[in-house]
């Protein structure tokens, strides 16, 4: 089974056919898509001006979608790297058991997933480069109050995701499922809330 390296170099191939680079780009978000399978391939259509459906889309645009891909890749590579060695000497130093806020970072392995959105047309608007930063700061510093990406607090607890965690607060406004060791309890006290206030409303 091909890498992400070698499907990024069939992307680039100008000898290719545009199938054949369209399929490859899809392969790739099979070995590193940050918001999931469709989200991220929407967002990639999105910032390269592609048609989602479109089956022969321009190659230069399929270049913008993978260097797009590629340059978030790298920050995850680079936090991956660092998260290896501070396990690493943790365990050196007798520390067997990850924090907790390293239980995230478990869900995340092989770079899928990494930040969720819900609705595969429901993407923040930042570069994902620039997602996966936020979110990584985040990660390191003291739990906030709001989405790590967007900075907006209205959080909504979500019951029923498709993936892992099966549940968890979801930001309103950019889409994402927020990493829950990066908000406060009183953050995800009030996301909950929210979620019983929708129910008897709607009783």
């Amino acid at each position: 089974m091909a890498g992400f390296r070698a499907l990024a170099r069939e992307v680039r191939n100008p000898r290719n056919t545009i199938a054949l680079r369209r399929t490859s780009l899809r392969k790739c978000l099979e070995r590193f898509a940050p918001y999931g399978h469709r989200a991220t391939w929407h967002h990639l259509c999105d910032l390269a001006g592609i048609d989602p459906a479109d089956r022969a889309p321009d190659p230069a645009r399929l270049v913008v979608a993978l260097t797009e891909l590629e340059e978030a890749r790298a920050v995850w590579l680079a936090y991956e790297a660092g998260f290896a060695d501070r396990r690493k000497r943790e365990k050196h130093d007798g520390i067997r058991q990850p924090a907790g806020v390293d239980a995230w970072h478990r869900h995340t392995w092989g770079g899928c997933d990494i930040v969720p959105c819900v609705s595969p047309t429901a993407y923040p608007a930042a570069r994902l480069s620039d997602v996966l930063r936020r979110v990584i700061a985040a990660m390191e510093a003291e739990p906030g109050d709001a989405c790590p990406v967007c900075s907006q607090d209205r959080l909504e607890w979500r019951p029923d995701l498709d993936r892992c965690p099966a549940q968890g607060p979801v930001c309103a406004d950019c889409g994402i499922v927020v990493p829950a060791p990066v908000l406060t309890a009183g953050a995800l006290a009030a996301a909950r809330r929210r979620l019983l206030e929708d129910r008897y409303a709607a009783v």
